[in-house]
């Protein structure tokens, strides 16, 4: 189709752009805090994995996030160059393209980027977005994650500080945190000898982030409260929920009601399902799903070459079979699956039916 056709101008003139705006971005957000339910942010590395998540967005009639981190966008540039900023901004570009053909808002974000690594990965992101809002378009990203967690306290806050006022200036929200996830996670991680206490913010904690920040920009805070990245047995994860409760008590006991913060949740696989509801009661309005995303991708595969493995090898100077190696045939039901695993995710955080798309 021509670019300048009239059905090309139609399509583009006409539907609402779901990738969302600032604004928008910022209604899915008040509109969670106020409703009681929180967004999946699903994690993407390809063309393939931000269908999958869009489709399950699509199909519960959620908004969501889709997130990139440093790992995903390193793997998007392709092997001879690793440029996790050049990367990203690649997924980001399709997701904004893929997201025009779905009926839900999608907010793009960048998940944990670590103090070293955010001159040469977060700046060029943000710049990306100025470049874009310099030309009448619409943000490249609507957030961002600095993790400065392995930091103490006050130098977390300054170089979060930082950035915030450059992700203010172009209308993101940039999501911080305090306290250490536990496992691993696209180079997160704590360490094993990591003192309990560091894995669990204070109330104190909560209190100087919101006083350090508030009067920058918007921010969300993801706080730490037993969770841990990677995979486990349903209730295998400790969870104190009530961390979240009396930081948030804290914050609004001294700064008054509007103080409540928008929180995060991350390593919530394995996680029991009261908990996590539970979370969202105490302000979470955005969990990561990562794991269980990945997990749901792979299942199809393996079943699929265990089924067929004589067909999709040539072996004994046989052929094999064309149509079952072809990648096709196989990352479709990833694709399926995956999309089925993120619905699940919109149904536990209570974010199915609750569209804000079309709404001015």
């Amino acid at each position: 189709m021509d670019r300048a056709s009239p059905t090309a101008c139609t399509l583009r003139t006409l539907r609402p752009m779901p990738i969302a705006t600032p604004a928008q971005f910022a209604k899915m957000l008040d509109s969670a805090q106020a409703g009681d339910y929180a967004y999946p942010a699903i994690n993407c590395t390809s063309i393939l994995t931000l269908n999958a998540a869009m489709k399950g967005f699509a199909d519960s009639k959620s908004d969501g996030i889709i997130q990139f981190s440093t790992g995903a966008g390193q793997f998007a540039s392709g092997l001879n160059h690793k440029d996790a900023a050049y990367g990203c901004i690649l997924l980001a570009e399709a997701a904004h393209r893929l997201a025009e053909q779905y009926d839900v808002l999608i907010a793009l974000n960048t998940d944990h980027c670590q103090p070293e690594k955010a001159a040469g990965f977060l700046k060029p992101l943000i710049e990306a977005t100025a470049e874009r809002r310099a030309r009448g378009e619409t943000n490249l990203f609507q957030n961002h994650m600095l993790d400065a967690s392995i930091l103490p306290l006050d130098e977390n806050i300054s170089i979060s500080k930082e950035y915030l006022t450059l992700c203010a200036e172009q209308e993101i929200i940039l999501e911080v945190e305090a306290g250490v996830v536990g496992g691993e996670e696209d180079g997160s991680a704590g360490t094993e000898d990591m003192p309990e206490d560091k894995l669990y913010t204070t109330p104190d904690d909560m209190v100087a982030i919101f006083e350090a920040l508030h009067e920058l920009g918007r921010f969300t805070f993801a706080a730490t409260f037993g969770n841990v990245h990677g995979h486990y047995k349903p209730g295998a994860v400790k969870l104190r929920p009530h961390i979240l409760k009396d930081g948030q008590a804290a914050v609004t006991r001294k700064h008054g009601a509007d103080a409540q913060m928008d929180l995060v949740f991350h390593g919530g696989s394995g996680s029991l399902l009261e908990e996590i509801r539970e979370t969202i009661a105490y302000g979470v309005i955005k969990m990561n799903v990562d794991t269980d995303a990945q997990y749901a991708f792979t299942r199809p595969i393996v079943d699929h070459m265990l089924t067929n493995y004589e067909a999709v090898l040539k072996v004994d100077g046989e052929i094999g079979n064309k149509k079952l190696y072809d990648p096709r045939s196989y990352l479709k039901k990833s694709e399926q699956s995956m999309s089925e695993r993120v619905a699940i995710a919109c149904n536990d955080l209570l974010s199915d039916g609750k569209s804000l798309f079309g709404q001015t």
